[in-house]
């Protein structure tokens, strides 16, 4: 009777979502119904439940994810003064007058913007307020131009100092040693926040680099797609590097600082935060107002983020109850194809979850119940964490449901269809990178 509650919980979680409810609230409230059901039934010991204290106080100390308020602080320091709009004006400018060369400036500065913010929205929704005006106004596709946009604002997900390798950093740690542990392994070693961003470096940039031969193959195939731009304003190096080094120079300091061993995730955040200050001040971007909007929004993320990771602690808790975790191993472990079928179905059910559930989510309620068994089976958690860091930004893209279509229909009028058709290349490129790493595990290096 135990695996149909504990069935019955995970069906339950998914379609109270999908009406629309909070996910915190949700993942928190059905499963206390599921455990006040389970113990009026005689199937759920509440013993259980005297774990949830611990486990509180236990996220809320947490110093790894000390560095998730101050990422968020840093991204929305970079997006709410501006630093965007001379940078993606000023190489435009620059690269304007070849065809495809308003594709490449989004693509550069939709990296950059990646790696100074981490935050998937603020990119997609930067990029589609800046960029896919111009590009439409100039004659390109609508649907290169939305699929451009979209893909290029989810690099956020993959390209550190990401919230989302942060979040898996966390829980591949505690499933590592969980892993270890049952392997009778009682010095377990651990996974970094550090090594994700390590290990995650070669991938981002490898997706970078297929999304710039998609362009070229687009310039060669269709020119018509993407013709130059129809006015090319004079731009000076000067203006170039004035907004091109500030950035740079902050995502060196903050990569370069966790890489080198100098400091830790947290502490490069709070020197990013800070950084980030300087650059808008510097730039005269940056009043008593603009402070006050991105310290609300700030507490209003955070929060968000940390009232889910409470709700999938006691979903956790009561999914074990159940013995839920003992279900999903004896799945996988019996599935044809050894660890790779069960790899496989994984992400097929992380790709689908990311249809309804955010990264968040994801990360914090199937990771935890899977991650110890795909481990324990002898995948490298480094490598486990980029692969589904790239599948979350792959369910991101994928109609009708991607997260990152919403965002851009949010600040666009651009036909549907246009964004639909417009990210399924992109879709294909991912996936492709996703079975290169499978092919050469080796590209996830450890530095």
């Amino acid at each position: 009777m135990e695996p149909v509650f504990a069935f019955g919980l995970f069906m339950a979680v998914a379609l109270v979502l999908m009406l629309g409810y909070p996910v915190a609230f949700t993942l928190g409230g059905v499963s206390l119904w599921f455990a006040l059901l389970g113990w009026l039934t005689g199937w759920f010991d509440p013993a259980f439940l005297q774990a949830y204290p611990s486990r509180v106080y236990g996220i809320m100390t947490n110093v790894t994810l000390m560095a998730v308020p101050l990422f968020v602080f840093m991204g929305l320091v970079l997006e709410k003064s501006r630093l965007a709009n001379a940078l993606l004006e000023n190489l435009a400018a620059l690269m304007g007058d070849k065809r495809g060369g308003l594709g490449f400036a989004v693509l550069a500065v939709g990296t950059l913007l990646a790696a100074a913010t981490g935050i998937v929205g603020a990119t997609v929704v930067t990029l589609g307020l800046l960029a896919l005006p111009v590009m439409l106004k100039n004659g390109y596709d609508p649907a290169l131009s939305a699929g451009t946009v979209a893909a290029t604002g989810t690099l956020g997900q993959i390209i550190p100092p990401s919230i989302v390798l942060v979040l898996l950093g966390d829980v591949l740690s505690n499933a590592y040693q969980q892993a270890q542990l049952s392997q009778g392994i009682y010095s377990p070693r651990t996974v970094s926040v550090g090594d994700l961003f390590a290990g995650a470096i070669v991938p981002g940039l490898m997706l970078v680099g297929l999304y710039a031969l998609y362009w070229l193959w687009v310039i060669w195939r269709h020119p018509h797609k993407a013709p130059p731009l129809q006015e090319t304003p004079c731009v000076s190096l000067k203006a170039i590097g004035k907004s091109l080094l500030p950035p740079l120079a902050l995502i060196v300091l903050v990569l370069g600082s966790i890489l080198s061993g100098w400091a830790t995730p947290t502490e490069a955040a709070a020197v990013g935060g800070m950084g980030a200050l300087a650059l808008a001040a510097w730039q005269r971007r940056l009043n008593w107002p603009l402070l006050l909007e991105i310290s609300r929004e700030t507490v209003l993320i955070t929060a968000m983020i940390f009232m889910v990771l409470l709700g999938a602690a006691l979903f956790s808790l009561v999914f074990k109850g159940f013995g839920g975790d003992e279900l999903v191993r004896d799945f996988l472990h019996n599935l044809p194809g050894g660890k790779y079928g069960a790899l496989a179905v994984v992400m097929a059910v992380m790709f689908v979850l990311g249809f309804i559930l955010d990264f968040i989510e994801i990360t914090y309620v199937v990771l935890p119940i899977v991650g110890p068994v795909l481990l324990a089976m002898g995948f490298d958690p480094v490598w486990l964490g980029v692969l589904v860091a790239i599948n979350l930004q792959t369910s991101f893209l994928t109609p009708p449901f991607g997260f990152a279509l919403f965002y851009l229909r949010g600040v666009t009028d651009i036909d549907s269809r246009h964004i639909y058709r417009g990210v399924v290349p992109f879709i294909a490129l991912q996936l492709l990178l996703m079975a290169i790493l499978v092919w050469q595990p080796d590209l996830v290096r450890h530095f």
